[in-house]
């Protein structure tokens, strides 16, 4: 890259707390095209991250070019994390995003090691991949073509239109190993999504973009989430959700309640308090405390609404936490306990033997970068 010839893991009396001795930091660049964001550009020592064994994510390994997302959506549940570089959960991790600008080459590295087993690799977990900034730094395609030159499938999961720029070379990846792709929309009210999820494109841009992906060959999933009690969960509205999905191309559903992990529900309720006063308190009873997830009872009824829509649009279709772990999603990579048997569900409809390592590797510590 253009700028490993600077000097790193120098002291800047100027960077912003925690980024004073952020080992691997190039540069901090703000432009005028993004105003008010402020990307820092690091090198960084690994892009392979290994989901630790107790979680209930359905894939094993991640990859996330950046940290941080201008997409600014006010539930994010990756909030949270950007507190780890002791900045906010809030204003900040909207504003502040990580840019790690060497992610392919380092990630080409890692998938050459004669350790590397062609585990499915999940794009999007975190931050999203195709966030505004992806327009200008461009990481995803050196992602793409290492991971289908090392013959490691992988899905994308994304709220980004930026995904049609990259539908060629998805496709000639596909000649080569399974590709999954997946697009979040959650609110198909403008007025709303505008208000929640501030830096997004439109619902009707990324109907268009699965449309796009449907006519380039992908089966693609929708994940209609999350569903915001009292807000977008009436019939009415959960019904021209479907309809607009399955009018896109979208093969596939999943759907599921709001989360509210910490950073997040803070900065959520703010937003509530100052939007929806009237549903704060009702909030708060579904969400009371520490607890992240709306109740089991929630969760019932809002199954029950979508499930017959569902067939009445003719989709394929299950709520997140259907999936019992180590059962594969539909347009998501799956974890290794999942293809012991191997069989992987892919959004292209096949199903493919891997190859499966006799003792999973060792959860190395979490990295930031």
């Amino acid at each position: 890259m253009r700028w490993q010839g600077q000097e790193l893991g120098v002291t800047d009396a100027a960077a912003l707390p925690g980024l004073e001795h952020l080992s691997g930091l190039v540069r901090s660049v703000t432009t005028p095209e993004f105003a008010g964001v402020t990307f820092h550009e690091v090198l960084a020592r690994t892009a392979l991250n290994h989901v630790p064994g107790a979680s209930a994510m359905p894939f094993d390994w991640t990859v996330n070019p950046y940290r941080g997302c201008s997409h600014a959506c006010v539930y994010c549940y990756a909030r949270g994390t950007h507190e780890y570089l002791e900045l906010d959960a809030g204003r900040d991790f909207d504003t502040q995003v990580i840019v790690k600008v060497n992610v392919a080459e380092v990630l080409q590295k890692e998938l050459r090691k004669g350790t590397w087993m062609h585990e499915p690799v999940m794009l999007g977990t975190n931050t999203d991949p195709y966030q505004r900034a992806e327009g200008r730094y461009r990481l995803m395609p050196g992602i793409i073509d290492v991971l289908a030159e090392s013959g490691t499938p992988f899905s994308i999961l994304t709220k980004g239109t930026l995904l049609r720029r990259d539908l060629p070379q998805l496709a000639r990846a596909a000649e080569r190993v399974d590709v999954s792709l997946a697009m979040s929309i959650a609110i198909f009210d403008d007025a709303l999504q505008h208000a929640v999820e501030p830096g997004t494109p439109s619902a009707t841009a990324r109907l268009e973009t699965v449309r796009a992906a449907t006519e380039a060959g992908f089966a693609v999933t929708v994940f209609l989430m999350p569903i915001l009690p009292h807000l977008t969960d009436s019939i009415a509205m959960i019904d021209h959700a479907l309809t607009r999905i399955r009018e896109a191309g979208a093969v596939r559903v999943v759907y599921g309640a709001l989360h509210l992990r910490p950073g997040a529900k803070q900065w959520f309720l703010q937003w509530l308090e100052q939007h929806h006063p009237e549903l704060v308190s009702s909030y708060r009873g579904l969400y009371p405390g520490a607890s992240a997830t709306a109740p089991k009872g929630y969760r019932t009824w809002l199954a029950k609404r979508v499930r017959p829509l569902l067939r009445v649009h003719g989709l394929d279709g299950r709520a997140e936490d259907d999936h019992p772990r180590g059962t594969p999603v539909a347009g998501l990579a799956a974890r290794a306990d999942a293809r012991a048997a191997g069989i992987v569900t892919t959004s292209r409809g096949r199903a493919t033997a891997m190859r499966v390592p006799a003792t999973p590797p060792a959860a190395a510590p979490p990295r930031l970068f």
